[in-house]
């Protein structure tokens, strides 16, 4: 899609953000105090926070920790799925870990999802289970 930006996240983008992680289909936020104001607050102000928009309209965000090379969330709205969002999110999330020195992003995510299909197919491999159940997913950067 040639009108898809790439940038830093804003204040102004967090109304936004929020309405994407709630309406999600996929990896529900269940417990909300897992992710707590403070938690966001932190990646937005120190790690690596992104949005995907396309036609002047936030399409999705992803967040990367700097610090241990972790990708900490990549959520597109529903109505905006399979245009392309969520690659370019993640692509640009890898380049700043890589910049930032890490030579491996990980993750985590759900079995038997959308999201871990996704990770397969994008040559995140398969670490096991970790301790909550998710699958831990590792990739060379």
């Amino acid at each position: 899609m040639s009108d898809r930006i790439i940038r830093p996240a804003t204040a102004a983008d967090f109304p936004r953000i929020h309405a994407i992680r709630m309406a999600v289909r996929e990896n529900i936020l269940s417990d909300p105090s897992k992710v707590t104001a403070e938690d966001v607050a932190w990646y937005r102000d120190n790690a690596i926070f992104l949005v995907a928009e396309s036609a002047g309209e936030i399409a999705g965000f992803a967040c990367a920790n700097h610090q241990t090379g972790l990708i900490w969330a990549l959520f597109i709205d529903p109505a905006q799925e399979g245009r392309g969002h969520g690659r370019s999110l993640l692509d640009a999330a890898l380049a700043g870990l890589k910049a930032a020195g890490h030579a491996q992003a990980w993750l985590e995510t759900g079995g038997g999802t959308r999201a871990e299909r996704f990770y397969v197919r994008h040559g995140w491999r398969d670490m096991g289970r970790g301790l909550d159940g998710q699958i831990v997913f590792t990739r060379l950067l």
